[in-house]
């Protein structure tokens, strides 16, 4: 066996998503340890074969699943796509994982829960998905946890980036070309910031490397609660647009997939583990645009 020049080996998954682009970003920080970042193209987490030869050839400690279906309306119709890329394939790499002794960190999303309670929903709360996508996210989930029990979950809502398609890219290209829009205001979350997110899953990482052992599921979002109504109208406010934004019903805005009405996450249970309090999402919304204003992403 080859020696390693590293403290840790580390793979990210569907390498172009929002939240792997931040980990590759702040990867910069962490010079100790080796980063491979796959994408859905190179790596195709559905491809055994690909993800068995990639593990047979790279000594990789930390896996982090950012590959996921994420087309929530499209997996109405897409279900058995949906199934294989976020349950199948999730399966197949816990159990590749723990062959190799990996330590398997998975991204799960608020949408495992119906959305009927109005408290912030706790990791062992009742899970019933309203949808495909959630369905097919909750059954990875079981999956992964029942073939690999050491396998980490992190559950995130309301993902936003300077990277990729997202509510905030979508709601500044909007304010910025129309004179109103519309937005639901009966839908309640937190948003999170997936730079937030890409440090908070590094530091795990590093507190695993020091002897900790964290398995099983931790939800994580931005620290507040909002609507996406109230959401839109930050996002104007603080990028100073002039835009109109109107509130209206869910009924008013028809989908293919339902989506649940309360999805707060109770952040508790990491909060333990973390050193620094969980940042506000408003906060963390301006680091954001202001990332994107200085990379001139906003007209």
């Amino acid at each position: 066996m080859i020696a390693k020049n590293y403290l840790a080996t580390i793979l990210v998954t569907g390498a172009n998503g929002q939240l792997a682009s931040e980990i590759k970003e702040i990867s910069v920080l962490f010079p100790f340890y080796q980063f491979f970042f796959e994408s859905r193209q190179e790596l195709p987490i559905n491809d055994e074969r690909k993800l068995k030869m990639f593990f047979e050839k790279q000594q990789i400690d930390f896996c982090i699943n950012c590959a996921a279906y994420t087309a929530v309306d499209k997996a109405e119709a897409e279900e058995e796509k949906a199934f294989e890329i976020n349950a199948d394939a999730v399966e197949k790499l816990s159990e590749i994982c723990k062959a190799h002794q990996s330590k398997f960190i998975h991204v799960s999303t608020d949408y495992v829960y119906d959305g009927t309670q109005e408290i912030p929903l706790k990791e062992e709360n009742s899970v019933a998905p309203l949808n495909i996508y959630g369905q097919s996210k909750l059954r990875g989930e079981e999956l992964a946890l029942k073939k690999n029990p050491e396998t980490l979950i992190i559950r995130t809502s309301w993902v936003y980036s300077s990277f990729g398609n997202n509510f905030v890219k979508t709601m500044l290209r909007l304010l910025t070309e129309k004179d109103a829009i519309n937005v639901v205001s009966d839908q309640v979350g937190s948003p999170t910031y997936a730079a937030d997110l890409a440090s908070v899953i590094m530091y795990l990482i590093e507190k695993i490397e020091k002897g900790n052992n964290f398995s099983g599921i931790y939800n994580y979002c931005n620290e507040g609660i909002t609507n996406w109504y109230e959401f839109a109208k930050a996002i104007k406010e603080t990028a100073g647009l002039d835009c109109i934004i109107n509130s209206v019903p869910t009924s008013a805005y028809k989908t293919a997939a339902q989506r649940p009405l309360y999805s707060v996450l109770n952040t508790e249970k990491i909060q333990e583990i973390l050193e620094e309090k969980i940042p506000n999402w408003k906060d963390s919304l301006l680091k954001c645009l202001v990332k994107l204003d200085n990379a001139n992403l906003i007209n």
